[in-house]
């Protein structure tokens, strides 16, 4: 009796917090073709509004690898789904609530038009790229993400600038100077210690400092 009961306060309870999840989210302040924008675990996450609280968007999910289940795979892709769907390289455009798109997150509504030198694509075109590309898709992390998805939908260009913006970063950290230095140390203090200081073996060590170094 005690378990019952205690099933059943568990039960509505997370019913209420379902109501209070899915009530955080104003239905009205989105319109379709909107591009909504969340802040998730490493990165920020991309959708496009559909209407009537429906929002396509692209997202790596591991479950469709190991299960058939459509209902399963239809529930909202938790972070270790997602996770490791990033890893496996699956993903899929699919249609989900704002509250289980959003996953507890505020959205932020087209703040990329700010950032895009390309004006947006009107309201039902950028609904009907959105619908049209709904299914398995190919997924990089830094080549086709949910920016890039939703970047082609609502602007007509497939770029993503969290992917420049890490691109950069990894740039000044490898072809730096400093870099270059340690490059060319570490090779050299290598050959000497293993004993084999040959044309052969530094001459590549100095190739690839140089290179880093014009690179910088």
């Amino acid at each position: 009796m005690f378990l019952f009961q205690l099933l059943s306060f568990f039960l509505v309870a997370c019913k209420d917090e379902e109501k209070e999840e899915d009530s955080k989210y104003d239905l009205s302040l989105y319109k379709r073709g909107d591009l909504l924008e969340v802040p998730r675990t490493l990165f920020t996450h991309f959708g496009i509004y559909l209407g009537d609280d429906r929002v396509a968007h692209l997202i790596p999910d591991i479950l469709p690898v190991f299960s058939n289940n459509k209902s399963a795979i239809s529930k909202m892709v938790t972070n270790n789904r997602l996770v490791l769907g990033v890893v496996a390289k699956v993903a899929s455009v699919r249609v989900d609530s704002v509250a289980d798109f959003a996953y507890g997150s505020q959205i932020l509504v087209n703040h990329m038009d700010e950032v895009c030198s390309e004006p947006p694509l009107d309201g039902e075109e950028v609904v009907r790229r959105a619908e049209k590309l709904l299914g398995s898709v190919d997924y990089s992390l830094l080549w086709y993400n949910c920016e890039h998805y939703v970047m082609y939908c609502r602007y007509g260009m497939s770029i993503s600038y969290q992917t420049y913006q890490f691109c950069t970063a990894v740039r000044k950290i490898v072809c730096s100077r400093m870099n270059s230095y340690l490059t060319a140390l570490c090779g050299v203090g290598l050959s000497l210690y293993l004993g084999c200081v040959t044309p052969l073996t530094v001459l590549p060590t100095l190739l690839v400092s140089f290179t880093i170094w014009m690179a910088a």
